[in-house]
């Protein structure tokens, strides 16, 4: 986070490996706890530890710096996205294939509120409201809105039109969010005013093919791009004020594009990979 020197991926052997990206390379550190696929992976605010989520039903706290283990979590469900809380590194939500939504404290390594609202797995979880509240998305087609700490949800957005949205990020205004949605589309939800959050009719971006797949998203650092993958390797960028794609380009090859990063100080370098096993680097 904020200096972008290190960059962090998850594999499917795994392992979780740390690369540097302005010298040579190559890997710094490789992560070695998980007897299954890693699924999601969180730095903390500080980037001196972080969270790894697999297929095993493990999430393991780490230190970056000694590749060490810190801790270990577990509650017999698979975590499909991990995040730290932005006020507080000692907490974090797992969002979880038994339909629920955990809070962990990392001191005692117990689960200190659940949320227990999604019908289905629940797939991505994102603070907003300066992390003073929460979203989830799941696989029952709906968005529920939380306060941070509190086991109800202040907002059900579910609509017969919309599709599931597995995978989320926020624009770094803060004011909105992008989602993957199932059916080829970026749809945009704004969250300006916390207590409303609602559908932008008036955003949309298309022209990719991400059926079926959890293609990950991200923002520009200045907001006025936004990239994603699609289910054939490609990459689109698309222009977040025209919703126009910008640049769509080869990024993968063998099968989709799954998750992208844009550098947080570079603002031309994106970070992508695929199922072909690689993580690039671009300009």
């Amino acid at each position: 986070p904020s200096t972008g020197h290190l960059l962090l991926s998850a594999g499917q052997e795994g392992k979780c490996k740390i690369w540097d990206v302005y010298g040579d390379r190559n890997v710094r550190q490789t992560y070695h706890g998980h007897g299954a696929a890693v699924k999601s992976v969180a730095f903390n605010s500080a980037g001196g530890s972080f969270l790894s989520s697999g297929f095993d039903r493990v999430i393991r706290l780490w230190d970056t710096e000694t590749g060490q283990a810190v801790n270990t979590f577990g509650n017999n469900s698979i975590g499909y996205c991990v995040k730290f809380n932005p006020n507080d590194n000692n907490e974090f939500l797992v969002a979880a294939s038994d339909n629920r939504v955990y809070g962990w404290d990392a001191r005692t390594g117990s689960v200190v509120q659940e949320y227990n609202y999604h019908l289905k797995a629940v797939s991505h979880v994102s603070f907003y409201d300066d992390g003073r509240r929460f979203f989830s998305s799941s696989d029952d087609k709906k968005i529920l809105c939380w306060e941070y700490g509190v086991p109800v949800p202040t907002k059900y957005i579910a609509d017969p039109d919309m599709y599931s949205i597995p995978t989320c990020t926020m624009h770094p205004s803060q004011e909105s969010f992008a989602g993957q949605s199932m059916d080829n589309r970026v749809v945009v939800y704004s969250c300006k005013d916390a207590d409303k959050v609602r559908l932008n009719k008036k955003k949309s971006f298309g022209g990719h093919n991400v059926a079926g797949y959890a293609c990950g998203l991200t923002f520009s650092p200045n907001g006025q791009y936004l990239a994603g993958g699609d289910s054939v390797g490609l990459l689109y960028v698309w222009d977040w004020k025209t919703t126009q794609v910008y640049r769509k380009f080869q990024a993968h090859d063998h099968g989709p594009c799954m998750d992208c990063a844009w550098h947080p100080l570079q603002p031309s370098w994106l970070a992508t990979c695929g199922w072909d096993g690689v993580v690039k680097l671009w300009q």
